[in-house]
């Protein structure tokens, strides 16, 4: 289903939003949106909102086979704050309690065991732990070879870095910048190698990708949210799950921002790894957490 606007689709088809887990996938340009919607689907989202306007240009009908609901939605993704401007007026119009999940295109969600494991499963059971949030890790994936793949895309062999993160304690300015109740700022991959033309905001990893809508509830700029027992990595008592987002878009700016592509000639390194497309590879690497799920 098209809809013209975002307020359209609220207008006429909010209804939709009661069926979660939704996702909502933001379309900045068309690069792997068919790839993207097609990996969410096979998670077992039965609801995906295509943000963008590159939503808008998908033939009809493409999605045919699904028996998701799949609405494009036309938006301006290229205005300042893009991301909470398009899900805050989600989120207030979801019922509370219903699961949400947001990504941008060439991006993919990896939970443990999601191979065999589908989302409504592995929300259910984060649930029953008293979570609300998710936090999940964005991990950058690219081309090995730039000349073949300009724009730093490669689906079909992609790599990404298997070491190189790390994490620092989050300041709370309330608390005169004392560490804030188990939150972290994450970091690594082409944000911390190619730091020099990401802007000092934008190098964190960590994104609370899958949340439970409540009254009040808000995303920030800063991909957390206005309560901040949704930005812990954990409850109090043990470990809970995490996810991971597989993630081609750095590697897709660094390569289209003409003030970084022509400095770089390849990102792969020595700590570069071929992709598996696996959650496994993301757990024995540390880059996600199972928890007590098993």
């Amino acid at each position: 289903m098209k809809h013209a606007s975002l307020a359209d689709f609220l207008r006429s088809d909010r209804a939709a939003l009661a069926k979660g887990p939704v996702s909502v996938i933001l379309a900045e340009d068309g690069v792997e949106l068919e790839g993207t919607i097609r990996h969410h689907l096979g998670l077992g989202f039965p609801v995906l909102l295509v943000l963008g306007r590159a939503a808008m240009e998908l033939p009809e009908g493409l999605f045919s086979e699904s028996r998701a609901q799949i609405h494009r939605i036309d938006f301006d993704l290229h205005q300042r704050d893009a991301a909470p401007r398009a899900l805050n007026p989600i989120i207030a119009a979801m019922p509370a309690g219903v699961w949400g999940y947001y990504c941008f295109n060439a991006e993919y969600l990896f939970y443990p065991f999601c191979e065999t494991r589908s989302i409504r499963e592995l929300l259910t059971f984060h649930a029953e732990e008293r979570r609300s949030g998710m936090l999940s890790y964005v991990i950058d994936l690219y081309a090995g070879n730039l000349d073949t793949h300009p724009n730093g895309v490669d689906p079909e062999g992609p790599l990404f870095d298997r070491a190189g993160y790390y994490a620092l304690a989050r300041p709370d300015p309330a608390k005169h910048n004392h560490p804030r109740e188990r939150q972290l700022d994450f970091f690594g991959g082409l944000r911390w190698r190619f730091e020099e033309h990401i802007p000092e905001t934008r190098r964190k990893i960590d994104r609370i990708a899958l949340f439970r809508a409540k009254p009040g509830l808000e995303l920030r700029a800063n991909h957390t949210f206005n309560d901040e027992e949704y930005n812990t990595y954990a409850c109090q008592w043990h470990h809970n799950l995490t996810a991971a987002i597989a993630s081609f878009r750095v590697a897709k700016a660094l390569k289209f921002n003409p003030g970084s592509t022509f400095d770089i000639h390849s990102f792969a390194w020595v700590n570069s790894a071929r992709f598996e497309w696996s959650s496994q590879q993301l757990m024995d690497l540390g880059l996600m957490e199972p928890g007590q799920w098993f």
